[in-house]
């Protein structure tokens, strides 16, 4: 069963580790149909610059691939 945004009160930055909420996130961003919550926007750029090497370690809630 798939949990939504509503459900799930908290995410992992795939950058730093930290809990960030939804709603309060500072930055987001959206990666092959997946959306990633960050703690600042440093940690999002440094995700936008080079997503697969987070994405491969870190899987984050959305539709799976293939």
């Amino acid at each position: 069963m798939k949990r939504g945004r509503e459900e799930q009160k908290s995410f992992e930055d795939p950058v730093c580790g930290m809990q960030v909420s939804y709603k309060t996130a500072p930055a987001e961003s959206e990666y092959q149909g997946k959306h990633y919550y960050f703690c600042a926007t440093a940690c999002r750029e440094q995700f936008d610059a080079d997503p697969e090497r987070y994405v491969r370690a870190h899987r984050q809630h959305g539709s799976r691939r293939g």
